[in-house]
């Protein structure tokens, strides 16, 4: 799993003892004379004093005896026939407003020479920058300030909390600016509106203060509203507008601007207007800018809650731990504990890193891993995990895993580049919106000439105010907060519920599967043999012969031999004692426990013993149906018991199934076991298709055979050898309590052993990419409906003319609705919960 900034550029300061260094990633060496090479290479660049090569980190040091740019030391190590790898940087960006920002930061990114890909999302404002080691983080800072925001190199949890403070300040200012500007803007709209729709109101300002009067006090409160607490939008938007690449602060600055100019000119000079003109637009300007302010402070609000998982995960860890150190137990930070360290946990502490058990014993809630409610017993030797409840006992355990290779690190990583991640659907999104605003104020700029020379009079009146309509009621915001404010909802819910999104795109691609296909060890079943039946015959008891079944297959090394030792100690048999051991090739095992005579093996061996087990003619008919092969044991030459081993299915593997039937779904099974068996298992738990006798390396034939015959495919597994398996599916399914290899070659992973997560992610991506395609449909619907409206063309036909003002508060309360609306994926109810899966079982 890569970290979220991985900066293989590193430069030294230079100090008083010490020349300037620079450190590179060097791939492809592979001897002592790639070394030299590389290191000659290096050398000859102009500014190097010395180069030092490592070939085991593959890292070179660079010396220098002047400041070089990076790119002659890349350029030099690839012309020497060697690799500097890409790094991945994340960027906090301020300022950004819409989508238009957004598609203005990545088009700035590209521009950057080295630079491979750029990713910038809205809802978390951070940029992925995929580029080569000659890309500078000053390179990409001084790109994005060109294109008019700010922006700070991420590179930990403190760049983190320093981001989530400047957000914080942020929201409390624009609390501050909506109460300033609705002060202020209410007596302008109680004298311009009220006059116009209150006649005593109309009355009293006529009377006591006089039209033009209110005119100059409206003047110098709007002038105050819009130059104060909405100097933001100027600040931004007309420098944008100036470069040419128009925002949405853009078309706030130029309709309220314009709104208010219009208004000054009609107070100070109204001989300059055409007669009949002269009207001012003073509450419209006002309100525009307290409405627009009033909708970012409630989409800041919102926003901060649409990553409230990761700020969940990130607080889980403790801050402190109680570690043995020269013989003392001292609190640290965890920032000072090292793998190998002892700790100390109390009953109800949180876990403050990974580690295992050395001394003690407890019940462990793990639910925040794996959304199962009941906690597992620990004692000596088991794992336990950071961020996870200590609840009854007092355990010592010795760490690790610390830092970001903590699980607790790793899940935040991965929510994380999920939500990051953009998916196919916002493909359009891109498109449309660079060009959206520009679009828009050639809209606006046609408005105003068709009214002014077309229109009734006052021709220029109408002009303005539909114009102004038109570039305030078009903010592309709800488009840029569409996808990803839902993907952050979604991704969050779904750590919630123990499954992780290692990549965005599953999450649009997990909804289309048409089939699900399941490796069966491990996956269905538990993946580890267990004695499943034991059936005895008159005149013995349960426990006397599953001791000396026990104690005669103790001296096998064979599967079934130890689950059926295990289900002895289980069960805290005493196992008589042995003698006279002797393995029957291709029949059995026999030997004297406790002074008694004991065999086992298979119906064959029986039959040389001329043994007969009819008696048993039933349960072995049954177990054959189930896909099990029976064993007989004899006890001083008669017939005592029928056993069975297998593999158990996971108690919540039928629950599941059903509940991916429910969601319209094909299941398969894929397994190396014999046909018989795998049918077997597939008849009892309803499964729609075997693929059965399958080696290792023919799932991935097996899946493309499946694709082809069902469509897009989900393959859930465990082990190493479901890896390629899990990169040949659509969507690659692993069990969290698989092997770390399946894990990262799949899309999703379980964070529990159950398989009922695959029913939850497969619903949740549903879910999601509904609440995706709704958010659009608003935020494009709104802004196709609502421009024309604002343009007027109603008026010829019912007289129906949209104010800037509505269109203000529309405007705002699009992005609320959006932001509204992923936010109710907070609430997504699982199809499977413990509940359902308890009902199911009894």
């Amino acid at each position: 799993m890569t970290t979220r900034a991985t900066i293989h550029t590193e430069i030294e300061p230079n100090t008083s003892h010490s020349q300037p260094k620079i450190t590179l990633p060097v791939l492809g060496m592979s001897c002592a004379s790639c070394v030299g090479r590389v290191e000659k290479a290096l050398a000859r660049v102009d500014g190097v004093k010395n180069a030092n090569v490592n070939l085991a980190t593959e890292r070179a040091e660079i010396t220098l005896e002047k400041p070089i740019d990076t790119a002659s030391l890349v350029l030099a190590i690839e012309d020497a026939g060697y690799e500097v790898p890409a790094h991945k940087l994340e960027l906090a960006i301020d300022g950004m407003t819409c989508a238009s920002c957004v598609a203005r930061v990545e088009k700035a990114l590209l521009t950057v020479p080295g630079v491979n890909a750029a990713s910038v999302n809205l809802a978390s404002e951070r940029a992925s920058v995929s580029a080569g080691a000659a890309v500078t983080e000053a390179g990409l800072v001084a790109a994005i300030a060109s294109a008019g925001y700010q922006a700070q190199v991420v590179r930990g949890t403190g760049d983190d909390e320093a981001h989530a403070i400047r957000k914080q300040v942020e929201q409390n200012a624009l609390a501050r600016y909506v109460a300033i500007a609705a002060i202020l803007t209410f007596p302008v709209f109680v004298l311009e509106m009220g006059s116009h729709l209150v006649p005593a109101i109309h009355h009293f300002v006529m009377t006591t203060i006089g039209m033009r009067e209110s005119w100059y006090l409206q003047f110098a409160l709007t002038t105050v509203v819009l130059f104060w607490p909405g100097l933001r939008f100027y600040r931004i938007g007309l420098p944008a507008l100036a470069k040419g690449a128009p925002d949405m602060n853009s078309l706030v600055a130029v309709g309220t601007l314009a709104a208010w100019l219009y208004s000054v000119v009609a107070s100070f000079a109204p001989h300059l207007l055409p007669v009949g003109t002269v009207n001012v637009y003073f509450e419209a300007a006002a309100v525009i800018v307290t409405l627009i302010l009033l909708g970012r402070y409630l989409e800041a609000r919102a926003k901060g809650r649409t990553s409230e998982a990761i700020k969940h995960l990130v607080g889980l860890q403790p801050k402190t731990a109680r570690v043995h150190r020269d013989g003392e137990i001292v609190e640290l930070p965890l920032s000072q504990i090292v793998t190998g360290d002892l700790l100390d946990l109390r009953p109800g502490e949180r876990i403050a890193v990974d580690g295992e058990v050395v001394d003690g014993s407890s019940f462990v809630d793990e639910s925040m891993l794996t959304g199962e409610p009941v906690p597992l017993e620990k004692a000596s030797g088991a794992a336990v995990v950071g961020g996870t409840i200590n609840q009854t006992g007092a355990l010592t355990f010795r760490a690790t895993a610390v830092g970001a290779d903590t699980m607790l690190a790793q899940i935040v990583r991965m929510v994380e580049q999920a939500q990051w991640s953009k998916l196919p659907i916002q493909a359009l999104v891109d498109r449309v919106t660079l060009w959206f605003v520009p679009a828009v104020m050639l809209v606006a700029a046609l408005t105003f000439l068709v009214w002014a020379i077309f229109g009734p009079d006052p021709a220029i009146t109408f002009a303005l105010v539909n114009a102004v309509a038109v570039l305030i009621i078009a903010c592309p915001c709800a488009m840029g907060l569409a996808t990803p404010t839902s993907i952050m909802v979604g991704t969050g819910r779904g750590a919630e519920m123990g499954v992780l999104f290692r990549k965005g795109e599953a999450l649009q691609s997990l909804k289309d599967a048409r089939v699900v296909a399941l490796d069966k060890t491990g996956t269905l079943t538990e993946g580890k043999p267990a004695l499943t039946d034991l059936e005895t015959a008159d005149g013995f008891t349960r426990d006397a012969v599953l001791a000396l079944v026990a104690a005669v297959e103790a001296k096998s090394e064979h599967p079934i031999a130890r689950a059926i030792v295990e289900a002895a100690h289980a069960e805290n048999l005493s196992l008589p004692e042995l003698a006279n051991f002797d393995s029957v090739t291709g029949y059995g095992v026999r030997a004297e426990a406790g002074g008694q005579r004991v065999e086992i093996g298979a119906d064959r061996f029986m039959a040389k013993l001329g043994i007969d087990i009819a008696p048993f003619a039933a349960t072995a008919s049954r177990l054959a149906e189930d896909g099990k092969s029976p064993l007989y044991a004899a006890i001083d030459g008669k017939l005592a018991a029928i056993v069975a081993v297998a593999d158990p299915i996971k108690p919540t593997t039928p629950a599941a199934i059903s509940a991916l039937h429910d969601l319209g779904l094909k299941v398969a099974m894929i397994t190396g076991d014999n046909r018989r068996t795998a049918e077997a298992i597939a008849r009892r738990l309803g499964i729609d298709r075997v693929v059965a006798e399958v080696l290792p390396d023919g799932k991935v034939a097996a899946i493309r055979d499946l694709k082809t015959e069902y469509g897009k495919l989900a393959f859930v597994g465990d082990g190493i050898n479901d890896a390629p398996a899990l990169a040949e599916a659509d969507v690659g399914i692993a069990i969290g309590t698989g092997t770390d290899i399946a894990i990262e070659a799949a899309d999703v992973v379980l964070m529990s052993g159950s398989l009922k997560g695959v029913p939850n992610a497969i619903a949740l991506s549903k879910a999601t990419i509904r609440n995706i395609r709704q958010n659009l449909f608003w935020a494009f619907a709104y802004n196709t409906a609502l421009i024309p409206v604002a343009a007027g063309v109603l008026y010829p036909a019912f007289g129906l003319l949209l104010s800037p003002v509505l269109a203000a508060g529309a405007m705002a309360m699009s992005s609320v609705f959006v932001l509204g609306n992923a936010l109710r994926l907070k609430r997504f109810r699982i199809p499977m919960s413990d509940d359902r899966q308890a009902q199911i079982q009894l």
